[in-house]
């Protein structure tokens, strides 16, 4: 791993870059195949499926008879499992609802806020090297809650045509109302424009890699919302020498594993612990089973010493973390000046891990520093925050006289008058 020792800030913005491609770099490739599926609907994707996964498709859709045979193929405990992670999802998700809010701002003037559910939503579930059926949990289950009526959920079949049992299982679990065989930027593509098979959808949720990422931001160009920019996975930890070191590696590995294109970073105010948690990882990657991506992955990570808390935090905060862990004895301080983290992770027994599968918060998270402008998924993620307003004849003649003002001065003479009628209805009275 590549150690940097006490960086000048003057260097900090290079030291962080992450090891990804701009839009520009596949922007072209994306609006090509987003031209052809619109135009080619379940054909273009079909060829793409065979050209990108390596297999010939004759139906997009997956059966109810696959949905339900997919529950023999996982064992009882998986299942049970998964049963445990929704509950608690739906636990901390249920916690998040609001009710209306009402205020009368003067005498007569009504307003209020409701939430209305977006009606159709795409998820988008990666299936490559690792079918992530955990990922269904975070979006499925917060689009039911907030009343979502239609939830297409798009994922790539293996090389047999198939989907994962584990994914079919849970999107079953978890309401999915129609699950289609087609991953990458078809998939975006198809959801975006809707095909013979695939629905149009208003706002496409899920993660993906770095095409995948660029597709959903495409797909904003043609009227579809996303839930954020997410693109390959990242972990920051912060450790000094009251972490365990092989918690922390295992942590490190546990993000490395994702992907070729993924970041990990360790920020330690300790030198020991620098190269402590080296030498454990070493260990820990020799008996990986996706040893040769992790591998890959570390090559893009960096262990950084800083010499002081508030360098730390500066340094943590321009970052803006993906994945945060906090293993520090003065972890108030950090907890309560960190601004920009997707999700924060306190104290030595809180991996990662926990997140992403069963403690009930929502792993969709912003990357690539998106994480100072986005928040992620939520239950909020799938609802829309409608405003209205009622006015009795008391209340327009306590604001009408302002409106005309406001019109007049902005040369808007039909807003002036269509108060003034009003105003003038009442005195004739």
């Amino acid at each position: 791993m590549n150690k940097v020792y006490n960086p000048d800030r003057t260097e900090w913005t290079k030291l962080l870059k992450r090891p990804t491609q701009t839009v520009s770099d596949i922007e072209d490739l994306v609006t090509d195949v987003f031209k052809d599926v619109q135009l080619g609907g379940d054909n273009s994707l079909k060829r793409y499926t065979e050209k990108f996964d390596g297999v010939s498709l004759n139906s997009l859709l997956v059966s109810k008879e696959e949905i339900v045979d997919s529950n023999q193929l996982i064992s009882e405990d998986l299942k049970k499992a998964i049963q445990l992670a929704k509950a608690n999802i739906e636990t901390f998700h249920k916690a998040q609802k609001t009710g209306r809010v009402e205020v009368e701002t003067v005498p007569g003037v009504s307003c209020w806020q409701e939430k209305r559910p977006i009606q159709k939503v795409g998820l988008y579930i990666p299936g490559g090297t690792a079918p992530l059926f955990s990922t269904i949990l975070m979006l499925a289950i917060p689009a039911n809650l907030a009343g979502c009526s239609e939830i297409v959920l798009c994922t790539p079949p293996n090389k047999e045509g198939k989907v994962n049992p584990a994914i079919l299982y849970t999107a079953s679990l978890c309401g999915v109302t129609k699950i289609f065989r087609v991953g990458g930027i078809q998939a975006i593509a198809g959801m975006t424009f809707g095909t013979e098979s695939i629905p149009k959808v208003y706002k496409i949720f899920g993660p993906g890699n770095q095409y995948v990422t660029v597709a959903k931001q495409i797909a904003t160009k043609h009227g579809v919302a996303i839930d954020m920019p997410a693109g390959p996975s990242e972990l920051l930890v912060l450790a000094d020498d009251t972490a365990d070191a092989s918690f922390v590696a295992s942590d490190l590995l546990s993000q490395a594993e994702h992907g070729v294109d993924s970041q990990v970073i360790l920020v330690s105010t300790s030198k020991d612990m620098l190269g402590k948690v080296e030498k454990e990882v070493e260990n820990q990657l020799k008996v990986l089973p996706r040893r040769e991506i992790a591998e890959k992955a570390i090559k893009n990570s960096k262990l950084i010493y800083i010499k002081d808390d508030q360098n730390a935090i500066d340094l943590i905060n321009e970052y803006g973390p993906e994945h945060y862990i906090v293993c520090v004895e003065n972890e108030d301080f950090f907890i309560e000046n960190t601004v920009n983290a997707g999700s924060v992770f306190i104290g030595n027994y809180t991996p990662e891990s926990a997140g992403d599968y069963a403690s009930g918060t929502n792993h969709t998270l912003p990357t690539n520093g998106y994480a100072k402008q986005y928040s992620g998924v939520n239950l909020d993620s799938f609802m829309k925050s409608m405003t209205f307003q009622k006015i009795t004849e008391e209340g327009i003649q306590n604001i009408g006289e302002a409106i005309e003002l406001m019109a007049e001065a902005e040369g808007l003479e039909a807003h002036k008058n269509a108060v003034t009628l009003r105003l003038n209805s009442l005195k004739n009275q």
